[in-house]
């Protein structure tokens, strides 16, 4: 969700250096931004604990920073902060809204209303280390060339490409698979389209391998690629299918039409993928289930909710799909 951000704030500074710290893995997600470099925070090893996290404030000391904003306020980027603020660095951290979204989840006496989104959290914090920042006119990269090795697995693009990501990281916002099941095989039997499947870890490339030899025009790549060679794959598709997860947030942020579907969670509470039209968020019956959302991250259950995106037709799925993509 920070990529959208950082390609808005290099457009309009386009001579201050950005500096983002974070995990290896993530690496690949802001490669392609002018002027945005890559530290890598070793949080498993040489940075951690307060002793690591001191040798990380060290070493970031060294690249001559004029400012840090921390937009991930966690227990972590709190220490490193302080070590910066003691240091007498401009500092800024982000409001998450807790007390704004408690109110939203809250069974008695819901505050029902679209919350700040996170992608204007983040810009805030920019905002108050004196940048100017404006996320209303976005622009996205262009699609990147398919590699020999991605087109090896999808073959060449004939046809309009759908992307599918039925994985989230709790089930509650998780549509069941025998529903998504319904939903590749009608998308299927379009012999224009060919449905590309994603996801990862062992399990889930097993459930997608048998989902890819059931149906025709359907390729599962999960499993096959790494992050680098998947946002390649994902700036060519014509649409993408998530859960509210990370896979609508990376096909979102390269400018691709992103449907969401969403269980016990909802758009209200900041987290929909980056300019995405409130239309392509899918949402369960809300008179059924009034207490949505009753979680932001969707590790909260309200009582009676497991099975609220059973509420969802497969078929009103693949009408919003078919209607765009046509």
């Amino acid at each position: 969700m920070l990529v959208p951000v950082l390609r808005a704030f290099t457009k309009k500074h386009p001579t201050i250096k950005i500096t983002v710290l974070s995990k290896p893995f993530l690496k690949p997600l802001f490669e392609n931004l002018n002027n945005v470099h890559f530290f890598e925070a070793d949080v498993a090893n040489k940075h951690k604990g307060i002793t690591g996290l001191y040798k990380l404030f060290k070493e970031l000391k060294g690249l001559n920073i004029d400012a840090v904003a921390d937009i991930h306020n966690v227990l972590r980027s709190t220490v490193l902060r302080t070590f910066f603020k003691l240091s007498f660095f401009k500092v800024a951290v982000i409001d998450k809204g807790r007390a704004e979204k408690k109110a939203l989840t809250r069974t008695n006496n819901k505050v029902f209303k679209q919350l700040k989104t996170t992608h204007e959290r983040y810009a805030d914090v920019f905002r108050k280390l004196g940048f100017e920042l404006d996320l209303s006119n976005p622009e996205f990269p262009k699609k990147e060339r398919l590699p020999s090795e991605i087109i090896k697995i999808t073959g060449e693009k004939t046809k309009k490409w759908i992307g599918i990501a039925p994985f989230a990281q709790y089930n509650s916002k998780m549509y069941p698979i025998n529903f998504m099941e319904k939903v590749i095989e009608q998308l299927s039997n379009d012999t224009n389209l060919k449905i590309l499947l994603f996801g990862g870890g062992k399990k889930e490339v097993e459930i997608l391998n048998l989902v890819e030899e059931k149906y025709p025009n359907v390729v599962n790549v999960a499993g096959k690629i790494k992050l680098k060679q998947e946002l390649n794959l994902i700036s060519n598709l014509d649409c993408m299918l998530s859960m509210d997860s990370g896979n609508a947030h990376f096909s979102a942020m390269l400018g691709i039409n992103t449907f969401t579907l969403w269980g016990i969670t909802h758009p209200f509470t900041g987290f929909a993928p980056f300019n995405q039209p409130f239309e392509n968020a899918i949402l369960p019956n809300l008179k059924k289930y009034p207490n949505i959302p009753c979680s932001i991250y969707g590790n909260k259950i309200c009582d009676g909710y497991e099975n609220v995106m059973e509420s969802i037709a497969p078929e009103k799925v693949v009408e919003k799909i078919l209607t765009s993509i046509n």
